[in-house]
């Protein structure tokens, strides 16, 4: 059983982030490590972790100097880590208990390096939205530049394949722009399976009006991939459409 690395930034998340660890100390694949990094919380985030630290050896906790951002956060755990597999967890979503197990025998099965899978929405206290999000099943470079399809919950790669990825420091979809690093060393693949559950929660730093999540791409282009003005506005523009066709056809409403 090859090591996993799962990766949990956080900010002032200590009542969600007690349910995030619970859903990982619940996996029936058991042979991984947790890098919490927490990002100067001014709750009991940091309290909360250590009581874990005490009594499981696996979660590993550290602390930024200063509020940096996920990002930052990120790369500090990605340098780390330790495991083969990479997988991700933000400190108010969930997993399923299988989520690990089921995603590495799909990889291991089909020799992929990159992959995520299906999961569904909740609100802040644990009630389904009744919102369910897939993908394409095969998501190349152009794909993953015109459309962030995974979401952070459901993404796994194999380091041995990839290796070490770091970011820039942007505030906003620096998450995707950790795939954009990953999908050029290895193509990714979608596990239809829900294995996790995503939070919706008010005070988001996703901007709230449509133009404001737009054009939070920019930096994604403009400062993560460092693109030219000109190619950063087309794949912003690229975006928009992409991400409405996911919106259309790949992201299911049901009754809760």
């Amino acid at each position: 059983m090859d090591l996993v690395s799962i990766i949990m930034p956080s900010y002032n998340c200590g009542h969600f982030a007690r349910e995030s660890v619970d859903s990982v100390l619940a996996q029936t694949y058991r042979n991984w490590e947790l890098l919490f990094v927490d990002d100067c919380s001014n709750d009991d985030t940091l309290t909360t972790m250590m009581q874990y630290v005490v009594c499981d050896k696996r979660i590993k906790v550290y602390q930024n100097c200063s509020n940096c951002g996920a990002a930052v956060s990120r790369n500090t755990a990605l340098r780390n880590a330790k495991g083969r597999w990479i997988a991700f967890l933000d400190s108010d979503d969930l997993w399923e208990p299988t989520k690990l197990e089921r995603q590495i025998a799909f990889m291991k099965k089909n020799d992929y390096a990159f992959s995520y899978h299906e999961y569904k929405e909740i609100d802040e206290q644990d009630n389904e939205l009744g919102v369910y999000v897939s993908g394409k099943k095969h998501v190349g470079k152009f794909d993953m530049f015109a459309c962030c399809w995974p979401g952070c919950l459901s993404v796994m790669y194999d380091a041995s394949v990839v290796g070490l990825i770091q970011i820039n420091d942007i505030k906003k979809n620096n998450d995707t722009a950790m795939w954009l690093k990953v999908i050029r060393k290895a193509d990714c693949y979608l596990l239809p399976e829900c294995l996790g559950k995503y939070r919706r929660r008010a005070n988001s730093i996703t901007p709230k009006p449509l133009w404001k999540r737009i054009w939070a791409h920019y930096p994604l282009f403009r400062v993560a991939e460092e693109m030219n003005p000109i190619r950063a506005t087309f794949w912003v523009a690229m975006n928009v459409f992409g991400n409405a066709y996911k919106k259309i056809r790949y992201v299911k409403t049901y009754q809760p």
